[in-house]
């Protein structure tokens, strides 16, 4: 079993991406803290609170800071072009859930209380902003030594990014936290858009398993359609399931081709957010990336592979 903690904004790829985590049956998730980025903190923590309503989930949610890490910049606006104004393809998601109260620590101590509680046992899955994740490290790096493993979807390392040529929008969303998450002791996988992009599920293929999958995937499928829509010019008919490529990452590795290598995030300037590794045995003069963590890249990925085992735990 992998004991997760699912630092997240949803978010409509983050809520497959959580019912994935709460199917799959080598998957223990000991809770969720979220994250803005799809929308903004109190939009994607009502999400999560809906979502654990509706799926039955046990996992407690944290909610996290709604600001950058330090308090470093702007944020960048919400996407709802993509996942609606509720965050959740405009489905009318209620504004208030009733009788689903959030933990009340914030999500970075909830983190940080967590990893000691259960030390070298737990796999942080972050699909959203990397906030918590820094402001857990600034406020305890000792948790760097703690932590399983810190699977994250994000970065673009071969492709171009996705909110500008340079950026992937879960990086550039927050850059400085996503550097300090890259550099820190502790073993980090990205999944970014170099895999992402080629893990499809057609509308049809959602129907089918909504059929299958029960009144939950039945919300999914709704949850979906907006987002379906926005992706229509990329993947016609279909959706692109970033997210959840992130949590299969965790309990089937095979499925993944990976790249060694400190990685370092440009936090400002016309490439802020760009993701950049320096692959293990290639030499150049002294550079930032010096004496930092070798972190695995996901740079190939058995697409098929990976959305039959998406649609085979969905299904239940």
């Amino acid at each position: 079993m992998h004991k997760v903690i699912f630092d997240t904004d949803p978010g409509v790829d983050d809520a497959m991406a959580l019912l994935f985590l709460e199917r799959h049956p080598q998957i223990d998730l000991v809770g969720i803290t979220t994250t803005f980025g799809n929308a903004s903190i109190e939009t994607t923590t009502r999400n999560a609170q809906f979502l654990k309503r509706e799926w039955g989930i046990a996992a407690p949610i944290a909610k996290g800071d709604g600001q950058k890490y330090l308090a470093t910049g702007e944020i960048h606006h919400y996407p709802a072009h993509i996942h609606g104004d509720d965050g959740l393809g405009n489905i009318g998601v209620p504004d208030v859930i009733d009788g689903v109260p959030l933990d009340p620590r914030p999500a970075h101590r909830f983190i940080i209380d967590t990893v000691k509680a259960n030390p070298g046992e737990v796999t942080i899955v972050a699909v959203g902003r990397m906030t918590n994740l820094a402001n857990a490290l600034h406020e305890a790096p000792e948790i760097a030594g703690l932590v399983k493993e810190v699977v994250i979807m994000g970065g673009a390392f071969d492709v171009p990014g996705n909110v500008t040529p340079a950026a992937e929008a879960n990086i550039h969303g927050d850059a400085l936290a996503a550097d300090v998450v890259m550099t820190a002791p502790w073993k980090v996988v990205a999944v970014g858009l170099d895999v992402t992009l080629k893990t499809v599920m057609s509308r049809k293929a959602l129907a089918a398993l909504a059929e299958r999958g029960g009144p939950a995937v039945e919300l999914l499928d709704r949850i979906s359609q907006f987002y379906i829509d926005f992706y229509d010019a990329q993947a016609p008919d279909s959706m692109v399931v970033h997210d959840t490529c992130a949590c299969v990452y965790v309990v089937a590795r095979e499925l993944f081709t990976t790249r060694s290598g400190p990685i370092r995030v440009s936090a400002e300037g016309v490439a802020e957010g760009k993701t950049i590794q320096k692959p293990d045995g290639m030499i150049f003069g002294r550079s930032v990336w010096d004496d930092k963590p070798s972190q695995l890249v996901c740079t190939d990925v058995d697409a098929a592979g990976v959305m039959a085992l998406i649609e085979k735990t969905l299904a239940g």
